[in-house]
C-alpha cells in the first residue's frame, strides 16, 4: 500500500511541480512547525531521512527558494531550516491534489467503519513507532 501509493503521488508531484515526494515530506514537515521552522535533525527524524540526504534535499529546495537555512540561535551546533512564502505556497498549490490522491487510492474503496478503524489502527502504530529512539540518536557506523 505504502509503496503504491508514493508511486501515485510521485507521478501527481512530477506532474505538477518538480518537487520529489521526500521534498513535499519536508515542506510539510515545516508546515506542522511552530514557526514554520524546525532544527535540521528534527526534519531528518520526521521525514526519517540520513542526515546527508536531508543536507541534499534542503539544498535543492534552498536553490528553488523554498526554503532558507540559518545557524539555530539556541544551539550554534545546529542549522534551521524555515519556509518561505514561497515555499508555503508551493506546499499550498500541490496539497489538495496530495490529498485526493489520499482520498482516492485509499478511502473511497472502504466504508466509514473501516476508515475509523483504519485510523484508530494507523494512530496506534505511529504512537508505538514514535516511542521508539529517534534516528538522529543511533550511533552511526
Amino acid at each position: 500500500l505504502s509503496s503504491q501509493l508514493r508511486h501515485q503521488l510521485d507521478v501527481h508531484l512530477r506532474q505538477v511541480s518538480d518537487l520529489s515526494n521526500v521534498q513535499f515530506d519536508i515542506l510539510a514537515s515545516l508546515m506542522r512547525a511552530d514557526g514554520q521552522h524546525r532544527r535540521m535533525t528534527d526534519i531528518a527524524d520526521d521525514v526519517v531521512l540520513s542526515r546527508s540526504g536531508l543536507t541534499y534535499q534542503v539544498g535543492l529546495l534552498e536553490e528553488k527558494g523554498l526554503v532558507a537555512r540559518a545557524p539555530s540561535h539556541d544551539d550554534e551546533r545546529s542549522t534551521n531550516v524555515e519556509l518561505t512564502d514561497e515555499g508555503r505556497q508551493q506546499f499550498l498549490e500541490v496539497l489538495p491534489g496530495h490529498v485526493d490522491i489520499v482520498r482516492s487510492v485509499i478511502f473511497d474503496v472502504i466504508s466509514v467503519d473501516e476508515a475509523q478503524s483504519f485510523g484508530r489502527t494507523l494512530g496506534r502504530l505511529r504512537e508505538r513507532l514514535r516511542s521508539l529512539p529517534p534516528r538522529s540518536t543511533q550511533s552511526r557506523t
